[in-house]
């Protein structure tokens, strides 16, 4: 018998740490599953939203009531989507806070991903039927999955690892979700052409069936560890106010940073989204084309993913913390819009799209998420969801209108605008930075709680 890989190579250190951490598989097929699921969809959102078919998109009343007041509505699509988009996110955060509050983990997570399969299968008839307007209501739905199915797993994550764990585990979690990510679109490429844009739908509501088979599984090692830290049990209600993240958000500079960083970074991605979409607009008129072709994109962005996640996230945040991770990325995009602000060439977007998107899966956001496993359960469920729907659909939509502004001007001025928006993404890591290191150490945190003692108003929202 061959032995054991010493623990000193990569394929030993994956091999220990799975041993040092039975959850830490069942997170693996969580997120792989996740991201395999939503990748599925999200080139059927892209290829939606750059369609040239105003009625596949729009509702027919929506088409009519632009065109009375004399305006096109294909000129404006990813305008009136993105504002539609923001309004939901608003009107859903209440409805979100109230879940989360009211009901136990046990109850609301379920119930989260339930809601997102049932109206999977209603999408596949939409689809099916060729029903106008099913574009939009797409665009829309698949915004809210995106975020609130991947809010609320790095959520129920900082539940079930400690911050020391986070910093060595989330890398391999992230590589695993990155290869469901992968595989995505690989299946979408593959076969949309085959079994159609409808089929795809159910494809992915089978990813998300698994989803709450993981959850069950993981919400044991959850209870676990917060008897070992005496933390507020997560089997039992939250409590608190519905609107409680917004008011955190405004209360708490370490979340303010958070939301400053989440919506400058959406806002070089919205640029540039933008500026793609117009060019799909032009040389892709089928949407199983343009499908495909935003397939290749994700792809793309995914494989640059797996590769730093595998062989950089995990040794950046072990040996150096937080720091790295948020900053690194802010130095790529100024130098990639730099480039494109002088020579905006369409290969150009491309790759300066990818790389943006990779830095923010393979580096932000493990960053973002270690910093949550620091905090309390309101700050992760509540604050967190808040961050990452409402602010980050308001910077979208904010972004998209200065877009339809700026891009009269050219396209070296709306990457002279994407500069100065990654710019201040760089100094809101910055200054992110500086507020994670006001925050206890968790083995502080944890004494305190032990002991009694209240602290100080920041030591009470460590966990």
């Amino acid at each position: 018998m061959d032995p054991s890989p010493p623990a000193t190579t990569r394929f030993g250190r994956f091999r220990a740490a799975m041993s040092e951490s039975p959850p830490l598989l069942w997170a693996f097929v969580y997120f792989f599953c996740l991201l395999s699921g939503y990748y599925v969809l999200r080139p059927v959102r892209e290829a939606m939203a750059a369609s040239s078919d105003v009625q596949a998109v729009f509702p027919p009343a929506m088409i009519e009531f632009f065109a009375v007041r004399g305006l096109a509505l294909k000129d404006f699509t990813l305008q009136v989507l993105f504002t539609c988009t923001f309004i939901i996110m608003l009107l859903l955060q209440p409805a979100y806070g109230w879940l989360v509050s009211r009901y136990p983990r046990r109850v609301f997570l379920p119930a989260v991903y339930g809601f997102f399969i049932g109206t999977l299968l209603l999408f596949y008839m939409l689809f099916d039927s060729g029903m106008p307007g099913r574009g939009m209501a797409f665009f829309l739905w698949i915004a809210v999955f995106n975020l609130f199915a991947v809010a609320v797993f790095w959520s129920f994550m900082a539940d079930v690892f400690s911050n020391a764990e986070a910093r060595k585990f989330y890398g391999y979690i992230g590589a695993a979700g990155t290869v469901g990510a992968i595989l995505g679109p690989v299946l979408t490429r593959t076969f949309v052409e085959r079994i159609g844009i409808a089929n795809l739908m159910l494809v992915s509501a089978g990813f998300l069936v698994v989803c709450v088979v993981c959850q069950l599984r993981m919400r044991l090692w959850a209870v676990a560890r917060e008897q070992e830290r005496r933390a507020t049990s997560g089997e039992t209600p939250m409590g608190g106010e519905v609107l409680a993240g917004l008011k955190l958000i405004a209360r708490e500079p370490l979340l303010r940073w958070l939301a400053s960083l989440v919506v400058m970074g959406v806002g070089v991605g919205t640029l540039l989204y933008n500026e793609q979409a117009a060019i799909v607009r032009k040389f892709y008129t089928d949407p199983a084309a343009s499908t495909a072709y935003y397939a290749g994109i994700d792809m793309a962005v995914n494989a640059l993913t797996l590769f730093i996640q595998l062989l950089v996230t995990r040794w950046l945040l072990r040996s150096f913390g937080v720091g790295p991770a948020l900053l690194i990325p802010g130095g790529a995009i100024i130098l990639g819009y730099s480039l494109l602000a002088a020579s905006p060439l369409p290969m150009m977007v491309a790759i300066v799209q990818v790389v943006t998107r990779a830095s923010e899966f393979s580096l932000t956001k493990p960053a973002r998420e270690t910093i949550y496993t620091r905090v309390d359960r309101e700050w992760r469920y509540k604050a967190g969801a808040a961050i990452d729907t409402v602010i980050y659909r308001g910077g979208d939509l904010s972004f998209v209108w200065l877009h339809k502004f700026v891009s009269a001007f050219g396209s070296s001025a709306v990457f002279g605008v994407g500069l100065l928006a990654a710019s201040a993404f760089t100094f809101s890591g910055w200054k992110l930075l500086r507020e994670e290191r006001k925050l206890p150490s968790e083995r502080a945190a944890e004494r305190d709680a032990a002991s009694g003692q209240p602290g100080s108003s920041r030591a009470d929202a460590a966990v």
